[in-house]
């Protein structure tokens, strides 16, 4: 058994692990905060294991063309509901526009076709979910750091927020709508793509048209789709739950290394 098979499955367990038992403990999180601390604790324990395992830059495997599956479940929501998003589909996403903005020197607004016209990144990767299955899948899109390199970093950025158009809970305050976040270490890893291909083709609705998160070496639930917004923040405190993600909100891990 390889070192790199070997590191991977003990991130993988370890990291699954933890996710099982802030699930299985929501109630007890609820009520204890010591729980919750420990939590926290093992998370960022995780991190620092990962990174100085791996390194900062150490890529995720990337596979070859005869390695794709030739069946790639849709994780998380299929297709918003949302009056805007079906406008958008049905409009085939040209009204579409990514804001960026935030802790940035430069706001920002991408068309598809702009962002199809910078260079682009093309990765053949394994999608492993929170729920236990895996999945390979080509991407192409453009990486996260060009677009952080157009608009310009305030010095206080240190999160990667992205706002996207799935809500999964209808609530008043919004924050029944999906979104995840990642740090700067993350986001100018040459993996951490914004694609906009999958296996060829412009990703469908239920793979997360027209724009989806690719962070490679973190879990499935991580990999935000149909993306609306990119927000730079210097901490979570003004986000909804505070956590940092819809499911971190709710008890997951916020860094789910793999």
């Amino acid at each position: 058994m390889s070192k790199l098979f070997t590191r991977r499955r003990f991130l993988i367990g370890g990291t699954l692990g933890a996710s099982a038992l802030t699930l299985s403990g929501c109630d007890l999180l609820d009520q204890n905060a010591n729980v919750a601390n420990v939590l926290r604790s093992a998370e960022h324990l995780t991190l620092k294991a990962q990174r100085l395992l791996q390194g900062r830059d150490a890529l995720a495997r990337e596979f070859e063309e005869k390695d794709i599956s030739p069946s790639f479940r849709v994780n998380g929501t299929s297709s918003p509901d949302s009056d805007e998003y079906v406008e958008l589909a049905e409009g085939n996403f040209s009204a579409w526009r990514l804001k960026i903005d935030g802790l940035v020197e430069r706001p920002r607004e991408f068309s598809l076709a702009d962002l199809k016209a910078l260079p682009a990144r093309t990765q053949i990767t394994r999608h492993d979910c929170v729920e236990g299955w895996s999945a390979i899948g080509k991407w192409t899109g453009v990486p996260l750091a060009s677009l952080l390199q157009l608009t310009g970093l305030k010095p206080t950025a240190r999160y990667v927020v992205l706002h996207c158009a799935d809500e999964l809970e209808k609530t008043l305050d919004g924050s029944g709508r999906y979104y995840e976040s990642i740090d700067l270490v993350d986001a100018f890893h040459p993996q951490t793509i914004l694609a906009y291909q999958m296996n060829g083709q412009d990703l469908s609705v239920g793979h997360g048209a027209p724009l989806r998160l690719r962070v490679e070496r973190q879990l499935g639930y991580k990999q935000a789709k149909y993306i609306m917004r990119i927000e730079l923040v210097d901490s979570f405190s003004g986000l909804w739950g505070g956590n940092g993600g819809y499911w971190e909100d709710r008890g997951y891990e916020w860094y789910a290394g793999i």
